[in-house]
């Protein structure tokens, strides 16, 4: 039986975002050949379980994001290594990967890491936060036997920056439709566009705020409107147009579903993070898509949804997709059912888990 440690989410249940939820489903579609023990932020969760669907979990008093990440990820480490005496460690970001070399002298067995979506690119980080995690994704790279990407512009940048081959393994998205697939078929289609993400500038949510104010066009838009002064000015600035609901985070999932299955097309701002979570969710909804135009959009997508630069371009794409969307809803469809169902992407992780 090999013990595999989850180092680097919040923990399980699954409560926050991409990784928690990756982590779930790889316990949900667990080989009998392996055990998981997953690490967990005791500030997160008031009950503690020791098991959750068979794996066993580990507590640990820091927060698992921001810069106490880093204690947190390097006390898993530690604690996987030489306490639990793990058979490999799955290691979800970098953030601790600057104990690697000191780990190395230690442990020779299997190291996985999948190094997110660049995070030391994030424009929330100052120069020194962006240099530190540059750095240990530098490390992670290196120590690590094998490096995961979420996206092929990740696996594209890795190789030409490190030399370094990846896995690229992206994230399943239809748990978003999986509890309400019945309710699907029926749900009318109410004609606004739909947006979901975290507020911060990388998102370009200013963008998409100043087409739909300009264009009059009706837009939801889901976000974390007041932890920021970003966000904070945006929802000061667009609160007042009648053709734009700015809505705080969803926490019930039926009613994110609604919200999801109603519109009539997604915008998706994302610019940096790899593969989007929210954007391979929205696209087993059978939705057309907007994006911002990067690679990794184009990458998820298959160059098969509208893109844009700037408010200028957002515009002109939505009154395109009013007259040729045609089939790209279910274009997105078939690429969603093709390659980003949790059970091809667990099995992919557990191939890579138990390959010698």
């Amino acid at each position: 039986m090999s013990k595999v440690s989850i180092i680097g989410t919040v923990g399980l249940p699954a409560c926050y975002g991409g990784f928690e939820t990756l982590a779930e489903n790889l316990v949900d579609h667990r080989r009998n050949e392996i055990n998981f023990e997953v690490y967990c932020s005791s500030k997160t969760y008031k009950e503690k379980k020791t098991t959750y669907k068979n794996a066993t979990l580990h507590y640990l008093p820091f927060n698992a994001n921001g810069i106490s990440s880093i204690i947190y990820d390097i006390c898993s480490f530690l604690h996987a290594v030489f306490i639990r005496k793990s058979n490999t460690l799955l290691v979800l970001g970098v953030s601790g990967c600057i104990i690697l070399p000191f780990l190395r002298l230690f442990y020779k067995r299997k190291i996985i890491t999948n190094i997110d979506g660049l995070e030391w690119k994030r424009d929330k980080w100052n120069a020194l936060a962006k240099s530190f995690l540059k750095f240990s994704e530098k490390l992670a790279v290196r120590y690590s036997d094998v490096v995961i990407a979420d996206n092929q512009a990740i696996a594209d940048y890795v190789k030409r920056e490190y030399g370094a081959d990846s896995v690229v393994i992206a994230y399943g998205g239809d748990h978003a439709v999986s509890d309400f697939a019945s309710c699907l078929a029926i749900e009318p289609n109410e004609g606004y566009a739909f947006s979901l993400c975290r507020i911060e500038p990388e998102n370009n949510v200013h963008i998409t705020l100043e087409a739909f104010a300009q264009s009059g066009k009706t837009l939801k838009f889901v976000g974390n409107w007041n932890i920021s002064d970003y966000g904070r000015s945006l929802k000061l600035q667009y609160t007042d147009y009648p053709n734009i609901e700015l809505i705080d985070p969803i926490y019930d999932v039926e009613q994110l579903f609604k919200l999801r299955a109603r519109c009539s097309y997604y915008v998706h701002g994302h610019s940096a993070g790899g593969t989007n979570p929210s954007l391979v969710e929205i696209m087993h909804f059978a939705k057309p898509v907007i994006a911002f135009d990067c690679d990794y959009n184009r990458a998820t997508t298959e160059d098969k949804a509208i893109y844009f630069h700037n408010a200028g371009e957002l515009i002109v794409a939505v009154e395109q997709l009013g007259v040729t969307s045609g089939n790209l809803g279910s274009v997105m469809l078939e690429i969603a059912q093709r390659r980003y169902t949790w059970d091809i992407v667990a099995n992919q992780y557990l191939d890579v888990i138990c390959s010698s």
